[in-house]
């Protein structure tokens, strides 16, 4: 296939090197002349980078930078050579992306697709501006494009089905996996990533831990490879600032998406992250946020007599203490979307000495503890000494419903399931885009279904209960799923088409499966 690629910053570039790699000719554009040819200099280093790590034979390297070419013009006409499909990697301005579709379409024949890697943008609004917006679709990759296997193909409502087919077998036979996904805000793994960034800014508005108490929590307890604070250095907070507000924006202020706001203000000062030398970590040159000292609590007396209360933490109470019912054994407790102070309220415990413990952080290297304003600092030493017997670090937190794992759990699955509720992706492909685009160790839905579907949604309302926070809604789909003892990860039930009606082009238009993409 012969490809044009208009962009030659980091994604065009990236997108060069991808198609040529997979055996396609390329031809790569930009306004600026001398991008183009620093764009191409850099895909023949990265060729030979990959040969030289065994990753590409020397003759494919070959092959493959004499199959990539410099155009003088995006609008360029090269007789008898008209591409088959134009990548549009611009800058993310509307006006901009349109006025090179128009200029494309006057140009090139109507057999040649365009597709825009926008990452926010409407693909039906761009399409819109075109005389045959049947053409156009979104086909969004990630940085960096070679490494990250994940492209997200969206349909406009407009898009021809030829169009979608064409585009998700050109990835799929080029070595990445295609989903498709509805035209709306944040697409798919942009839209699955405010579960995580939103609910930890939430935890950190109220105080409930540090920020990066909150990541060796998040990275530690539920598999992450980073936390959400280091990740949001990453990516820079005035990028995850602005997608916060236009995915909440985009679908009508909806309360699981509700965005913080801290971020302003961190935005305004030039914290963004490793980009600006300081975000939530501070940066060197080149180098990596310092880690912050975790705090040590001295002191503690790992003998001290515990009573354990619910079968979930029944093995804190084999541990060598028995069941500790003396006048000052330690209380510990599990919380599930509940809080301590509202176990000791209900159960009439002692306030001063009662500590919860979040079930989640059993079986993982950190445990967390849960600490009311009324338990003693003794206790709190003496808690931490008891769970780090066995090796385990210890982080404290202040007592909040759910705790912080079972917090940021709950908001990735509850946000994953509102997407597959819409329609926007098939449950499939939201498991598979958030673990290629994300790195999370578990797709949402299929994380939901290990921890029990039923589970989920009893943390989710419990959460709700407490706090009174709508944000916790449980989704319809799970709880619809609990209901009928089914996976997260089930499908929603087929609808027969209407005699003489069109196929939707709306959210449901993901659910369809694509023999490439399976």
């Amino acid at each position: 296939m012969r490809i044009r690629v208009v962009g030659a910053g980091t994604m065009g570039r990236g997108i060069a090197q991808w198609a040529v790699t997979a055996g396609h000719t390329v031809e790569l554009s930009d306004a600026r002349p001398d991008a183009v040819a620093e764009a191409v200099t850099f895909v023949g280093t990265m060729l030979e980078r990959a040969v030289a790590k065994g990753r590409l034979g020397r003759a494919e390297a070959d092959r493959a930078r004499s199959a990539l070419s410099a155009l003088e013009s995006p609008l360029e006409v090269r007789p008898g050579a008209a591409p088959d499909l134009v990548v549009e990697a611009v800058v993310e301005d509307p006006e901009v992306k349109a006025e090179l579709f128009t200029g494309l379409e006057r140009v090139l024949p109507a057999r040649t697709v365009f597709a825009t890697n926008t990452s926010s943008l409407s693909v039906t609004a761009l399409g819109a501006r075109l005389a045959d917006p049947g053409r156009l679709a979104g086909l969004h990759f990630f940085n960096p494009v070679p490494l990250m296997r994940l492209v997200e193909v969206v349909p406009g409502a407009a898009t021809r089905e030829s169009v979608v087919e064409l585009l998700t077998e050109l990835v799929a036979s080029s070595g990445h996996r295609a989903v498709t996904v509805a035209d709306t805000p944040g697409f798919l793994v942009n839209h699955a990533g405010r579960g995580l960034v939103t609910e930890a800014f939430a935890l950190l508005e109220e105080s409930v831990a540090g920020h990066a108490a909150l990541d060796r929590i998040a990275r530690d307890v539920l598999g992450l490879r980073m936390g959400p604070f280091t990740l949001m250095d990453l990516t820079g907070l005035d990028v995850t600032s602005l997608v916060m507000e236009t995915v909440w924006t985009g679908f009508r202020h909806a309360d699981r998406l509700r965005p913080s706001y801290l971020t302003a203000n961190r935005v305004a000062a030039g914290l963004h992250g490793r980009k600006t030398g300081r975000g939530f970590y501070a940066y060197g040159d080149g180098e990596a946020g310092a880690e912050v000292p975790e705090p040590r609590v001295e002191g503690g007396d790992p003998a001290r007599p515990v009573r354990v209360l619910g079968e979930e933490l029944a093995m804190l109470g084999t541990a060598g203490q028995g069941t500790g019912t003396g006048d000052d054994a330690l209380v510990l407790i599990p919380t599930w979307g509940t809080s301590v102070a509202a176990a000791v309220a209900a159960g009439g415990l002692p306030a001063d000495r009662t500590l919860g413990v979040d079930p989640l952080s059993l079986d993982s290297p950190r445990r967390v503890l849960a600490v009311t304003p009324a338990v003693r600092d003794t206790a709190v030493g003496d808690a931490v000494a008891v769970l780090a017997r066995d090796g385990h670090a210890v982080t404290v937190v202040r007592d909040t419903a759910g705790s912080v794992a079972q917090r940021l759990l709950a908001s990735v699955v509850n946000v994953a399931a509102g997407i597959a509720e819409r329609g926007i992706a098939a449950p499939q492909d939201i498991d598979v885009a958030v673990t290629l685009g994300l790195g999370y160790p578990h797709g949402p839905l299929a994380w939901a279904d290990r921890v029990g579907v039923a589970r989920i949604v009893d943390l989710l309302r419990n959460l709700q209960a407490e706090t009174g926070d709508p944000r916790y809604r449980p989704s319809p789909w799970l709880v619809q799923r609990a209901h009928l003892g089914l996976p997260a990860t089930t499908p929603a039930a087929p609808l027969p088409e209407r005699a003489g009606r069109a196929p939707a082009s709306g959210p449901r238009r993901p659910g369809r499966r694509h023999r490439s993409s399976s």
